[in-house]
């Protein structure tokens, strides 16, 4: 793995870090900017979108930092945590936003597909693991925030991993939240609904128009809509803990 050199001061910096893993895109780098708007210094993680993620950088002032790494490999993951350190010195609040989305029917979907797919949600527990252990837990606060999917509640055909890696989240999300109790860090998920991505854009006419038919609001939202919460979890709701948010324009309650 090739580590960034960064361009700015590299001194720690005084103002809390956030780290957003698939920060160069969407719904990620959406969350980069929502969080440099709120005071915090943003770790940038991307694996091959690196012109995004530096596009993101310059968009928020170089008040953050790039930082690449393939989740799936846990020895990447642990570079990416020792760059952190280097960079930032500490993190306040993990994002765990990186996904992929694998799609087929079960009957035409291979086994590597499906290992593939597997494999983000185990790259998500092992960054998770590590940030506690080299940060959170020595700093005794921080906020850990899974951007999972309505799917993950709803199921959808052609989609049974990454419902079931969205679903995993979830249960992490609840989970480590208890194993934390009385430690001072806060973990939840943020749910979203059909968001106007990349993802989104390549569905065919006929699905996204279902897809809008089940919408009460009638629309797709915004990568924005989804950071707003993000970015409240991330330095307010203080008596919010183990939940999940659900950002979909009313097509799931939760």
């Amino acid at each position: 793995m090739i580590t960034e050199t960064s361009t700015h001061d590299t001194r720690k910096p005084a103002k809390p870090v956030a780290v957003v893993t698939g920060g160069g895109t969407g719904i990620g780098a959406a969350c980069c900017r929502a969080l440099a708007e709120r005071g915090f210094y943003v770790g940038i993680h991307y694996r091959s979108s690196r012109q995004s993620a530096q596009s993101v950088l310059d968009a928020i002032l170089g008040h953050g930092f790039l930082v690449p790494a393939d989740l799936t490999d846990p020895g990447q993951v642990d570079q990416m945590t020792d760059q952190i350190k280097k960079e930032a010195g500490r993190v306040d609040v993990l994002v765990n936003n990186a996904g992929v989305s694998i799609n087929a029917p079960m009957p035409a979907m291979k086994l590597e597909d499906f290992d593939a797919q597997r494999a983000i949600v185990r790259g998500a527990w092992y960054l998770t693991k590590r940030v506690l252990r080299g940060f959170m837990l020595r700093q005794g606060a921080g906020r850990i925030i899974n951007i999972s999917s309505v799917v993950g509640h709803t199921g959808n055909a052609g989609q049974i991993p990454y419902t079931m890696e969205k679903a995993a989240l979830d249960a992490m999300t609840k989970s480590l939240a208890k194993e934390l109790a009385g430690r001072n860090i806060l973990v939840n998920s943020v749910a979203p609904g059909f968001i106007d991505t990349d993802m989104t854009r390549a569905l065919s006419p006929e699905i996204a128009q279902n897809i809008m038919q089940a919408i009460p609001l009638g629309r797709m939202g915004r990568p924005e809509e989804v950071a707003e919460v993000v970015a409240f979890l991330a330095s307010q709701g203080g008596y919010i803990n183990g939940s999940v948010i659900h950002v979909n324009g009313g097509m799931y309650g939760g």
